[in-house]
């Protein structure tokens, strides 16, 4: 699992002022296809450590978040880079996917 937990509190601080892109996982407890890519969230945040940081934020739990960013459906990953949102996927995604995307970023 991500050690990062992103919450409201913390967001503007390990996101938007990170001085390394951040891919936040957008997720619930609830949500089936957010603990189907669990694993891949897991290998990229080995394989990006020191590159990138890796988050989760419950959809749930901090929900003005969720909707700042128009998520609509989860899970969603968006990868922010000096404060902003450069890209996104939405929903499970093979793993090329989400290499294309933190790819993007770095």
């Amino acid at each position: 699992m991500p050690e990062l937990t992103i919450t409201t509190a913390n967001f503007e601080s390990e996101v938007l002022k990170s001085d390394l892109p951040v891919l936040v996982d957008f997720w619930a407890t609830w949500c089936g296809p957010c603990k189907m890519t669990e694993p891949i969230v897991d290998e990229l945040t080995e394989e990006q450590k020191g590159k990138m940081k890796v988050g989760k934020l419950d959809v749930d739990q901090h929900p003005e978040i969720s909707q700042q960013y128009n998520v609509m459906s989860i899970p969603t990953f968006i990868v922010f880079k000096g404060g902003e949102p450069i890209g996104s996927l939405v929903g499970a995604q093979p793993k090329p996917e989400f290499d294309k995307l933190v790819q993007s970023a770095l």
